[in-house]
């Protein structure tokens, strides 16, 4: 089972890269196969998750971001349906880079906002969002 952490910060208290990378490495025992950290440029929002790779071993890195970086994900667990989901998104010109059933999420979620979740059968646990106008997710 893979480990997640993150921040975010309304109020302008910002988190660093530093910290998030502690916080993810904590966590290393969740994840061995790999990690990633992500830290906005503003400093209010952090992703950070340790990967025990079982789909996409070699292309699943976390985290994943749609192509203009606007929706990013890290995620835990496992989308039963993701294949019957990624056809869907590839017939309908969604260009996927990876064959992991994350990135198959953050896609869905371009489509869909948070209803994108009554779709996705398995077990998971994600923070995901997009960019509002002042920089947030």
């Amino acid at each position: 089972m893979c480990g997640i952490t993150g921040f975010f910060s309304r109020s302008g208290v910002t988190g660093s890269a530093p910290l998030l990378e502690g916080a993810c490495e904590s966590l290393h025992h969740r994840g061995p196969d790999g990690g990633g950290a992500w830290v906005s440029p503003d400093g209010r929002v952090g992703l950070a998750m340790r990967r025990l790779a079982i789909i996409d071993v070699a292309g699943g890195r976390q985290p994943i971001f749609n192509e203009d970086g606007t929706v990013g994900i890290v995620f835990n667990g496992e989308i039963y349906n993701f294949e019957v989901l990624r056809k869907e998104l590839e017939a309908k010109g969604t260009g996927l880079k990876t064959h992991s059933d994350t990135e198959t999420i953050v896609h869905l979620y371009e489509e869909e906002g948070v209803e994108c979740v009554r779709r996705l059968r398995g077990c998971s646990a994600f923070p995901c969002g997009t960019r509002n106008a002042s920089g947030c997710f």
